[in-house]
């Protein structure tokens, strides 16, 4: 827990204000009312606690929840006339951008404009050095969810949910949509499971919601928070419960989260950052996709000959301009780097950048009896 976190793996190719968080951590539900601003910002607080530098994203333009839930004393987000990038606002040594910051309340406004604003609201705001960002996401999985999985690079997913089965199969569509996007679901949250009264443990809305979450998607962690009344009033006091009572049994199911959470994402940087390495020895790439015990070899120019970039094939008629050719047999990649958790960058002697999925490197083909032993 005292190791440093590490620096993004792929800085450069982020807007100016993304490319100094190591981590990006949506917390989701896409069911509205389920609890999913009050993990957020308890997350949040929690990994502060622990020593990291937090910062918090309210993305819901609609109906931003961040201004009620903490008390900053500047309430207004401030710009820098210079840089023209936002100044977040503090709380607790936690940085925040809300749009209830930025003093107009709620948004009555289109898709398109909200995507805008969210898009300004988090690439042009100097989060300065932080370990951690946590993303507060709007309900939904619609054009605005889509737009912010687009622009940010995700390391990780926290599902929220409520024992009750409409909740589960709003959340079955958002584990789905990050799914298609690569982006790791580490955990549940079943929000208002069980009371305790008079020596026993009560399930008012039924049971099992979270866990179903769990077995059919596979999702390794399931975290179940309690009806309290003093975690609904600490959302609405502007002190979040785990600043408010830190050795509670709320604050406690925090703090376990809030381990999860670090170490999952690291277990995702380290299998990212070595997922497509180049074995120099061998003069061979090797592959081994996160989540997949199939591990094997690639000739680096079957690679550069399958680019399948508008360099390489003609966007409108799919003719290949790259010839077979054109690439020399002993071409070796001079840098490989991870993009996200679905693809990486290769660049090469020519000074071309190759983006390459990990579901493409798949299917091309592979060298046999080739071993980083050999």
């Amino acid at each position: 827990m005292s190791a440093q976190p590490a620096k993004p793996l792929y800085a450069e190719q982020l807007p100016v204000g993304l490319q100094t968080i190591s981590n990006i951590i949506a917390v989701s539900s896409c069911k509205g009312g389920v609890g999913k601003s009050t993990v957020a910002v308890n997350l949040a607080y929690t990994l502060a606690d622990m020593g990291a530098r937090v910062g918090i994203f309210d993305a819901d333009i609609y109906g931003p929840s961040l201004p009620t839930m903490v008390s900053p004393e500047s309430r207004l987000l401030e710009m820098n006339p210079e840089k023209k990038t936002i100044i977040p606002t503090e709380y607790m040594g936690v940085k925040l951008v809300s749009f209830g910051f930025a003093g107009q309340g709620r948004a009555i406004m289109r898709g398109p404009m909200v995507s805008g604003v969210i898009n300004q609201l988090l690439t042009t705001t100097e989060w300065g050095e932080l370990d951690y960002l946590v993303i507060d996401m709007p309900p939904g999985t619609g054009d605005i969810q889509l737009t912010l999985c687009q622009i940010v690079p995700l390391t990780a997913a926290v599902i929220v949910t409520t024992p009750q089965k409409l909740s589960f199969i709003d959340v079955a569509k958002g584990v789905r949509m990050f799914s298609k996007l690569k982006v790791p679901c580490v955990a549940v949250v079943e929000n208002m499971c069980h009371f305790d009264a008079d020596g026993k443990r009560y399930y008012p809305f039924g049971r099992g919601s979270g866990s179903e979450v769990v077995q059919q998607f596979g999702i390794p962690h399931l975290f179940d928070l309690p009806i309290r009344p003093t975690l609904s009033a600490s959302g609405d006091s502007g002190m979040p419960e785990v600043v408010a009572d830190p050795q509670g049994d709320v604050s406690k199911i925090f703090q376990n989260l809030g381990v999860c959470v670090v170490q999952q994402c690291a277990k995702i940087r380290q299998q990212v950052s070595t997922a497509v390495t180049y074995d120099k020895s061998i003069k061979a790439i090797k592959v081994k996709v996160p989540d997949s015990d199939e591990e094997f070899f690639l000739h680096p120019a079957t690679v550069r000959r399958n680019d399948r970039s508008a360099k390489s094939v003609d966007e409108w008629t799919g003719e290949q301009k790259l010839l077979y050719s054109d690439v020399v047999e002993d071409i070796e990649p001079e840098e490989i780097k991870p993009m996200g958790n679905y693809a990486v960058s290769i660049t090469w002697p020519d000074g071309f950048s190759q983006i390459a999925p990990y579901e493409q490197l798949q299917t091309l083909e592979r060298l046999v009896g080739v071993s980083a032993e050999a």
